[in-house]
């Protein structure tokens, strides 16, 4: 690896890939350290959604709905095996929201930014019939979309990896300095071992720990201080069978999300709660899990308890400590903070809020901000971004494709292939002529030609890594398939040194 490098950034979340892809494409020597796995955090912990943010037109945040609505239509181009249109039941309320209001949203929703993909809105009577409590007459329907918020991050690494960046994660930055125009950064891998690396561009993207990075990495005070705020989700048996997710109001203020999830669940979420723990160690409590029961069950005939909970988690959102009100109200917009050594030269470049939808545009932003730093590149780039296994017309004529090739794979594969990987899927595939070809079933699906494709490939070290962020099937191995999957994948390692 030639050094210096033009850049190197501290953080494998989406912003923290997003930017290296942006970079890398231009031309430009990247590398990127995470110390955990890539979207360990935050950035594997959301509401799965790639959306203007409908509450945030209370909040008069226009321009971020705006721009967000905007990237909604750019990433359902890049990714449309992992981004999918989704489309949204809003249940009536007069008591809480009046229906001009609602219907004035959603017109904002409809027309703030170029919409060419997905429907627009309108009201439905419920008539009793549906999922919903008898007492909700009618609803509004709008569109937004799904992300796999996880897959999301790894692809973006992934394509930044095929233009050259360095992605390193379970690699921790311990010290960074300034000396004759360069930033001097030190990293010790899992492993234990050691490495200098030398740049000319520092980018702290570490999400929940920015501020935490110049405590203890960095030779300043932080430029701006985090709120912290919690958002736990639960997984239950699926509420209704229709495809599409309700958006339920609730008598405080938040909203609540009802989403499909792998086909036989319901993802429910989010909570807003200011958090000043360790955003490593944060957890769902019970009350929050008995909160969102009582949510659904006052909008749903279906009632859910808390014993019924087949997984949860907790994301912590760094947002910018300047937001006053409740956490629900705080602003979900970013700040990226530049300062430079006394002789304007060795930038540090802070990445301070964000929300999924808009990394996109917040890397093109951030690179746009180092342009004057950098060596000379091609400038902007991502708009007609494709991420790898994006190169493919609808999820029914990949599938349809994928039968033709191997009529031998189940059905309920081809989907979850499909939706996953895209056309990647054909890099384990290929060359296997029977369902026995792809090696030990560990359950669920989940054949050892995936595991080693996700090994080689996707930067996959453990079970969590493969069950939980490259798929969703810890929702459906038993203990004893997961410690089966574990020892495979440690000889595995053992025998790749």
């Amino acid at each position: 690896m030639k050094q210096p490098l033009d850049m190197l950034i501290i953080g494998g979340g989406i912003n923290g890939t997003g930017i290296a892809l942006d970079a890398a494409g231009r031309g430009l020597s990247v590398a990127l350290c995470e110390m955990h796995d890539l979207a360990s955090a935050t950035s594997s912990a959301s509401s799965k959604l790639i959306h203007g943010g409908l509450r945030y037109l209370e909040q008069f945040e226009f321009r971020l709905v705006r721009e967000a609505l905007a990237e909604r239509e750019t990433l359902l181009q890049a990714a449309p095996h992992i981004i999918w249109p989704l489309r949204f039941r809003l249940p009536h309320q007069p008591h809480l929201r009046p229906a001009w209001m609602i219907r004035l949203g959603l017109w904002l929703y409809d027309h703030l930014a170029r919409r060419d993909r997905l429907p627009g809105s309108h009201m439905l009577p419920l008539n009793g019939a549906g999922p919903l409590q008898p007492h909700l007459g009618r609803i509004f329907e709008y569109s937004d979309a799904w992300v796999d918020d996880a897959r999301l991050v790894v692809l973006c690494a992934m394509a930044a990896q095929e233009r050259g960046a360095h992605i390193w994660p379970r690699t921790r930055c311990t010290q960074a300095r300034r000396k004759n125009g360069l930033w001097h950064i030190e990293l010790i891998r899992e492993n234990g071992s050691l490495s200098t690396v030398t740049a000319r561009v520092l980018v702290n993207a570490a999400g929940p720990w920015v501020s935490h990075l110049f405590e203890e990495v960095l030779p300043s005070p932080p430029p701006a201080r985090l709120r912290l705020v919690k958002g736990s989700h639960i997984v239950v048996p699926r509420l209704h069978d229709g495809g599409e997710a309700y958006i339920l109001q609730n008598q405080d203020g938040r909203i609540i999300f009802v989403l499909p999830y792998e086909q036989d669940y319901s993802l429910i979420g989010t909570t807003d709660i200011d958090y000043t723990g360790d955003p490593g160690c944060v957890a769902p409590s019970y009350e929050e899990i008995t909160y969102l029961c009582d949510v659904v069950n006052t909008h749903f005939t279906r009632q859910i308890e808390p014993n019924e909970v087949i997984h949860r988690f907790s994301g912590v959102r760094p947002l910018m400590a300047d937001s006053r009100g409740q956490a629900q109200q705080a602003s979900r917009d970013y700040k990226l903070l530049l300062s430079t050594d006394s002789h304007q030269t060795a930038p540090l470049l802070s990445v301070f809020g964000g929300k999924i939808t808009t990394f996109r545009a917040l890397a093109e932003d951030a690179l746009n901000q180092l342009t004057a730093f950098l060596p000379p590149n091609d400038g902007p780039w991502t708009t007609h971004l494709v991420l790898p296994g994006g190169d493919f017309e609808d999820h029914a004529s990949l599938a349809g494709s994928l039968k033709q090739e191997y009529p031998w794979l189940p059905h309920r594969l081809v989907q979850r292939y499909v939706r996953s990987y895209g056309t990647l899927c054909r890099q384990f595939l290929n060359r296997h002529a029977g369902i026995t070809d792809l090696g030990e079933h560990f359950g669920a699906g989940l054949y050892a030609a995936e595991v080693d494709y996700l090994m080689d490939q996707e930067w996959a070290h453990t079970t969590d890594d493969v069950l939980w962020r490259r798929t969703k099937l810890g929702l459906h191995l038993t203990p004893e398939q997961q410690r089966q999957l574990d020892a495979y994948m440690q000889q595995a390692l053992q025998h790749n040194g």
